[in-house]
């Protein structure tokens, strides 16, 4: 039985806003996961998942593992990039987020889709190879690490296209992907990518040698997440 889930585009969202938003979703449904009486539903079942794609304002976000050395600018050149930081409550180290990324958010509940945490992250990789392979690019996984990657295996070759770092409690999943499509990514200069600094990134723009059409891609990861999780569209 397929998993039902509400699916919300909301176009350039500040960071912050956008996390105290899947904050409250992700609060109400493992509050109904404790007390399925809660909220007056009388069955937990009856919660849908949520999947939300947004693109960010430049802004830096560093996991609840990582080390804020590896951001490697200070305020004043954050404010001078009109970027912002924040430390996030979820897995990986630091990363960027700006326009022309398409940034995923699912919460889904784990235990409806009975799917354990690491094959929930690999299916979240798959579903951005999958992307991959519709514009004729090879991505791949890296070894101890987390996202995709194009040629993680070559020496000096390795750059990530999408980076993955999430929560979960009571089965319930929060923060997820940023996928580089037509990524400035200039502002990864000044960070060491999820803690990597002898690896690099790049977006489908840079592979692809032009700019992509937005709505296009979003189509194409939302279509895959959808087939690799077995979902249906509320």
């Amino acid at each position: 039985m397929s998993y039902i889930v509400k699916y919300e585009d909301i176009g350039l969202k500040d960071y912050k806003e956008t996390w105290d938003y899947q904050a409250a979703i992700f609060k109400e449904m493992t509050d109904r996961k404790k007390d399925p009486e809660k909220g007056g539903t009388g069955n937990e079942n009856n919660i849908p998942g949520t999947l939300i794609f947004v693109e960010h304002p430049h802004v830096y976000t560093l996991g609840k593992s990582g080390s804020e050395n590896n951001l490697l600018i200070d305020y004043i050149q954050l404010r001078a990039k009109d970027a912002t930081f924040y430390k996030t409550d979820r897995g990986g180290d630091i990363t960027y987020h700006g326009p022309g990324q398409i940034v995923g958010y699912p919460i889904f509940d784990l235990e409806k889709i009975r799917t354990g945490l690491k094959e929930y992250i690999f299916k979240l990789e798959e579903a951005i190879i999958l992307t991959l392979k519709e514009y004729n690019l090879s991505g791949a996984r890296l070894e101890n690490g987390t996202g995709v990657w194009l040629d993680p295996d070559v020496k000096g070759k390795a750059r990530k296209i999408c980076a993955i770092g999430v929560k979960a409690s009571k089965y319930v999943t929060m923060h997820g992907f940023a996928f580089n499509v037509n990524t400035d990514l200039t502002y990864f200069d000044h960070i060491n990518p999820c803690g990597f600094t002898d690896k690099g990134v790049t977006s489908l723009e840079k592979e692809l040698g032009s700019k992509q059409e937005m709505k296009e891609v979003k189509d194409i990861v939302r279509r895959k997440v959808r087939e690799v999780f077995d979902l249906e569209w509320l």
